[in-house]
């Protein structure tokens, strides 16, 4: 990864050092992984399980965790604005926003790419990891008998989709075989999970026009009762 100037602010990924204004800005290893992936990612919203993955990739910790990470993020960059340089996406993730592109064009918003088919609705695969359980945090839930809480994920790079079984207790299959560590996906492949039918598919063309997107989790629809 290239350095990054933003504000005061210079960025060195190689060095893993922030400087500001030709000092060393304390980070935390942790913080600096962040700062890292939002950067890298930049400007699109990391969604919160993909930087659980990246973060902590052996080890199950809260949100609560993240939300301190974050904080301290946002303290060593003079963040006082909570939004101006790290951006919240509220029940989806993390952004970084460059001050110096804050009044910039916005770049066109193109359509999936990717994406799943599970009866009559359509699932946007967006690039970045897409989580599929019976947790109500994740991405795509699914309160299906059999279906594990953190069952499998689909991460999008460039267009290019894979999928991977997360040691789910009734396992995951794609085109009838079992899923053992990353499979790549190809247009109308079939998965299943547990009881559960998906077909996969991807467009170069984007995703058509009429969509249901995902429905919301079973905590959005506590919250908004």
């Amino acid at each position: 990864m290239a350095d990054r100037r933003f504000g005061a602010f210079t960025f060195h990924a190689d060095r893993r050092q922030l400087v500001r204004d030709g000092a060393n800005v304390h980070l935390t290893p942790k913080a600096f992984d962040l700062l890292a992936l939002l950067i890298e990612r930049a400007p699109s919203v990391v969604p919160k399980p993909e930087i659980h993955v990246r973060l902590w990739p052996d080890t199950f910790v809260s949100d609560a965790t993240l939300v301190g990470l974050v904080k301290e993020l946002r303290r060593a960059l003079h963040d006082d604005h909570q939004g101006a340089i790290v951006r919240t996406a509220h029940r989806v993730g993390y952004a970084f926003a460059d001050p110096a592109q804050a009044g910039a064009p916005s770049k066109p918003a193109f359509g999936a790419t990717c994406w799943l088919e599970s009866g009559p609705r359509r699932i946007p695969l967006p690039e970045g990891i897409t989580m599929i359980g019976r947790d109500p945090d994740s991405t795509f839930w699914l309160d299906v008998a059999g279906v594990s809480r953190r069952h499998a994920q689909v991460v999008v790079e460039h267009g290019v989709a894979s999928l991977e079984d997360l040691g789910s207790k009734n396992g995951t299959l794609v085109c009838d075989n079992p899923v053992r560590g990353r499979v790549t996906l190809r247009d109308g492949d079939p998965i299943q999970l547990a009881t559960e039918c998906l077909v996969f598919h991807s467009s170069d063309k984007g995703l058509p026009t009429v969509t249901q997107q995902v429905e919301p989790s079973r905590r959005d629809n506590e919250q908004n009762e």
